[in-house]
């Protein structure tokens, strides 16, 4: 039985892994934490351990399929070879949308590799799960620090004071936050000596561990914060720390905070003006501390306004980019803020394009997935008739699905990258599955730029891959081939070497790289004989702040520590003038309407969502580990709001928005506050056609369903899904609802 390492590629906390493998059986029959791995130290959550489940899932694709029947690869890519390019020639690019599922992510492949097979298809209709989650966090860093990269994330093994909001790390084991172990890692603050303050409508695990928690009402995190900017303001406590001499927009964030007196906000947020004023000073008086929000403050009504006071208010109390704060990591490669001139870039570039039916902006190159469903299903010059998906199940995790599953059975042809026949990929007339994650190459290009110390660790395959299946980044290359005209058998080495070739030359020619100057041949050679994503990795981190090759990493199974956060302004900025704006003009034209949700009436009853450890993303419900035991999507609901609704606790409820209805079984708990109910996202998998057996027994509820499309917030078109108005009423029958 031999032993491998490996980081887990399952959510955002890198935890790293042990496994015996059987490498006879194709498998491994044991997973536990690495106890020497440099950043998790041991920890392990249930979703590394299921690696082995996944692994092993009978309902795992392997083999192409082609119209639901399994295919060869060469019959598969012959269908696409043949129907995509027709729709491009007869109806133009934008004819062809793709969408991006998480997932993604965590692949190698498709972030070397992904940017080039869109930018290869030419269209304007890329969407991804990042408009159902983050977005608004990484625009408001881009205006505020110049990239989308650059998220101050809390320096948690250093601080003494933590405000959360919105988020629920000891479920998510941090979100733009990568923290292995987030529960050891707040409690070691308070051991210290420290606070821990959560603001959630729900008391989440992570609020149960918090020394307070504030049960505001959904969507009114930004009035909160303007009050917390408003008290430091007002009580002569501003402090702009490491933001001295190098931020503009001081006055204009003071000044539009000037409406929000906590008094003034006190009835909409359901929190008290003295604890908004006591929690506003405290955070002020601590020696180190770090404001932070999450998917809950991005996926509300203003969730651009909330990210941006959130780092607005680590600026002013003099913890932005300093010990025990909210800091900039400096990843080993991969990140904007690492390239370049440092301290100058071109800023952010936000709605260069518009959306053909509704208007709405590109950010980050993409299209809101809000609208993703009247591109399809509206008539007209332009209209998508063409998808590409690629590890994403949009019809359970995007707005309004099941417009958009309907949406997809209008399409002309559909081509999807993914391990299982989900609810999404059952309508792809080509399904292409990917390997295993045990059987290909791993690293966390993205995470790692946003992780609480800054680590680097390379996962070689601890299994072979099973004959004729291709790595994903081949996969992803042949793509590349069909769509530039290369046909259904090109040359995916020679599209590599390209990659690669041009990939080098840019970096040779860039005069702020370790490698500037040099013959690109000669570091091409000293690549060789790698290819793929090992080839690029290794020009990557060659080319950045540490110095690095994957040869280092190799020789490290347990990762490499590069030591905890180091204040990096103002060299971390990518703005046109090198300076820090606290006041970007697109979040401070919002603020009137912030300042109207003082005043508005509150519904009856709003929806928000809520996350579990063991489910990040729904075809996890497909693995027995991490489904059994209490039946987790439930509609959570206060004990008053049940006596008042006429509501039993196992019973069925049904919910009701403007686009749509779901009935969902009725669990009563203090620990979401009056007016609110709460159902988990991603689940809903009753879907025929689909081929997850396990998740079908199980099937839960779409909280989707719920989710109206046309409610979306401003900046970026990150559809609400936290706060939704709804109608919460008994479902009439007998017997207790059934489970699933």
């Amino acid at each position: 039985m031999a032993v491998a390492y490996r980081t887990c590629p399952l959510c955002e906390a890198t935890c790293g892994l042990t496994m015996e493998v059987d490498a006879a059986a194709h498998t491994v029959t044991k997973v536990r934490g690495d106890e020497e791995d440099v950043f998790s130290r041991g920890f392990l959550c249930p979703k590394g351990v299921s690696l082995k489940e996944l692994h092993d899932d009978p309902d795992r694709l392997r083999t192409p399929l082609v119209h639901g029947r399994e295919a060869t690869w060469d019959e598969a890519f012959a269908v696409i070879a043949e129907r995509l390019p027709a729709i491009v020639r007869e109806h133009g690019p934008n004819a062809v949308a793709a969408y991006i599922g998480n997932p993604a992510a965590h692949s190698l492949a498709f972030l070397l590799y992904g940017r080039v097979l869109l930018k290869a298809l030419g269209t304007r209709n890329v969407f991804s799960a990042s408009t159902v989650d983050q977005y608004p966090k990484q625009a408001a860093a881009a205006l505020m620090f110049g990239s989308g990269s650059s998220v101050p994330v809390p320096d948690l093994d250093r601080t003494s004071y933590l405000l959360c909001l919105g988020a629920n790390p000891l479920a998510s084991n941090g979100s733009l936050m990568t923290a292995p172990d987030a529960r050891g890692r707040l409690r070691a603050i308070r051991e210290r000596g420290g606070r821990v303050v959560v603001v959630d409508p729900r008391r989440s695990r992570t609020a149960k561990e918090a020394d307070e928690h504030l049960a505001i009402r959904p969507g009114t995190d930004p009035l909160l914060l303007f009050a917390l900017v408003h008290v430091i303001a007002e009580e002569g406590l501003v402090d702009l720390g490491a933001c001295e001499g190098i931020a503009d927009g001081l006055d204009e964030l003071l000044h539009a905070a000037q409406a929000f007196a906590p008094e003034a906000v006190t009835a909409a947020t359901g929190l008290e003006a003295a604890t908004i004023r006591r929690v506003a000073r405290e955070l002020a008086a601590a020696d180190r501390a770090a404001v932070y929000g999450r998917i809950g403050t991005t996926t509300q009504a203003f969730g651009g306004v909330a990210s941006w006071l959130v780092d607005a208010l680590n600026a002013i109390t003099g913890n932005l980019d300093r010990e025990g704060g909210a800091m900039f990591p400096r990843p080993a490669a991969g990140s904007s803020n690492t390239k370049g001139e440092p301290g100058r870039g071109r800023g952010a570039r936000l709605g260069r394009w518009e959306s053909r039916v509704r208007g709405l902006g590109e950010v980050f190159g993409e299209l809101p997935v809000a609208c993703l469903a009247e591109e399809i299903d509206t008539p007209g010059e332009g209209q998508v008739r063409a998808l590409l998906t690629i590890a994403g199940n949009p019809v359970i995790s995007t707005p309004n699905s099941g417009r958009l599953d309907a949406a997809l059975e209008q399409l002309d042809f559909m081509v999807s990258i993914d391990l299982y026949r989900n609810e999404t990929t059952r309508h792809a007339d080509v399904v292409l599955p990917a390997p295993s994650p045990l059987e290909k190459g791993h690293f966390d290009l993205a995470l790692y730029g946003f992780a609480v110390r800054n680590v680097a660790n390379w996962s070689p395959a601890v299994l072979p891959r099973p004959e004729g299946m291709p790595d994903e980044w081949q996969t992803v290359l042949r793509l590349l081939g069909v769509v530039t005209g290369q046909g259904p058998a090109a040359d995916v080495a020679a599209i590599d070497d390209f990659i690669a070739a041009e990939a080098v030359r840019r970096e040779v020619a860039d005069p702020h790289s370790p490698l500037h100057g040099r013959e690109a041949e000669d570091v091409l050679a000293e690549l060789a004989p790698r290819v793929g994503p090992e080839r690029l990795l290794d020009l990557m981190l060659r080319s950045g702040p540490y110095g690095l090759t994957l040869a280092d990493l190799e020789a490290a199974p347990h990762g490499v520590d590069l030591g905890p956060l180091e204040p990096r302004l103002p060299e971390v900025l990518r703005t046109p003038l090198g300076r820090v704006d606290l006041a970007p003009a697109p979040l401070l034209a919002q603020v009137e309407a912030v300042r109207a949700l003082a005043d508005a009436p509150a519904p009856d009853m709003v929806l928000i969502g809520r996350r579990h450890l063991r489910s990040n993303n729904s075809w996890m419900h497909n693995l027995p580990m991490l489904v059994r035991g209490p039946q987790q999507c439930t509609l959570h609901v206060h004990p008053e709001d049940a006596a008042r609704l006429g509501l039993e606790d196992g019973r069925a409820a049904a919910v009701s928005s403007r686009v749509g209805r779901v009935e969902a079984t009725v669990e009563v708990t203090e620990d979401i506050r009056p007016g609110v109910v709460s159902l988990p996202h991603g689940w809903g998998h009753d879907a025929e056609g689909a081929r997850m057996a396990v998740a079908a027994t199980v099937a839960g509820t779409n909280s989707n369903v719920l989710a109206d499309e046309e409610l979306v917030e401003p900046l970026t078109g990150t559809a609400v899904l936290n706060g939704i108005p709804v109608e919460v009423a008994p479902v009439r029958a007998a017997e207790p609802a059934a489970v699933g």
